[in-house]
């Protein structure tokens, strides 16, 4: 027999972390190439706003880097910090808003990379994120942006699907657009979590709004965060050897962004 859940897939952190979790390594190294070949400084501390159950952090923190993070999600913030523990690194994630915090030491590179910013629903509220991400970076370090853009042409993908699997786990994922609200800048989706293991079948149903941005909408938000140039645009192929020109037609960019 299925249970089915109403719920918000940020309270399920082990589920999060295996569905986003499995294909670490394209953004991973993508992330290691941006600091070697646009950082201005030697990148040492890294944060990550909004960091969710920290897949990344973790790695960056085996790898060297002092890294931090903040998350609205108790539930994520406990997970992340339990895991950075367990491997013997300080607990460095904290519960804040990432449109309203401020670090105790600056950063010399941050990352968000997956859409999470778009859950930031105003324009006061993405201004304020960049103002803050500009704050806690040191002079020459990065800020990696990565999201969905609305293309100005009708074709866009308005469906997608993950399948990860951990030892008896299986969790597949599929997540549609329900529409799109061009006047109020709003996209509403739906999410499916089918959660498997050898006793059980849940199926946890979610739904999120995320704000819309056209190239031209978020050329000119970035306008308004003139402590940060953009250096060059990505497509989430992650080849550090291909980078894109944003246009009407982009629905998928990283803004790499260099404090001034």
């Amino acid at each position: 027999m299925t249970e089915k859940i109403q719920g918000d897939l940020y309270d399920y952190p082990a589920y999060y972390d295996l569905i986003f979790g499995s294909d670490w390594r394209a953004e991973y190294d993508f992330i290691r190439g941006c600091f070697e070949r646009f950082a201005k400084r030697p990148i040492k501390r890294v944060f990550e706003p909004a960091c969710g159950t920290g897949r990344l952090l973790i790695k960056l923190a085996e790898a060297g880097f002092e890294v931090s993070g903040n998350d609205l999600n108790e539930r994520a913030v406990k997970f992340c910090n339990d895991r950075l523990k367990r491997k013997q690194f300080p607990e460095s994630v904290v519960v804040g808003n990432m449109a309203d915090f401020k670090l105790k030491k600056k950063v010399d590179a941050s990352f968000n990379m997956i859409n999470t910013f778009r859950h930031l629903n105003n324009e006061a509220d993405a201004v304020a994120h960049l103002k803050c991400m500009a704050e806690a970076t040191n002079k020459g370090g990065l800020y990696l942006l990565g999201l969905h853009l609305i293309p100005t042409s009708p074709d866009r993908v308005e469906e997608e699907a993950w399948n990860a699997r951990r030892g008896n786990l299986s969790v597949n994922t599929f997540m549609w657009s329900k529409g799109i609200d061009t006047k109020k800048r709003a996209e509403y989706l739906g999410l499916t979590i089918d959660v498997y293991t050898p006793t059980k079948h849940i199926t946890i149903e979610d739904e999120m709004v995320y704000r819309t941005y056209s190239a031209k909408q978020m050329r000119a938000l970035l306008e308004k965060a003139p402590e940060f140039e953009v250096v060059t645009t990505y497509d989430f192929a992650y080849n550090l050897d291909e980078p894109i020109e944003v246009d009407g037609d982009t629905e998928d960019v990283v803004y790499v962004l260099r404090k001034r």
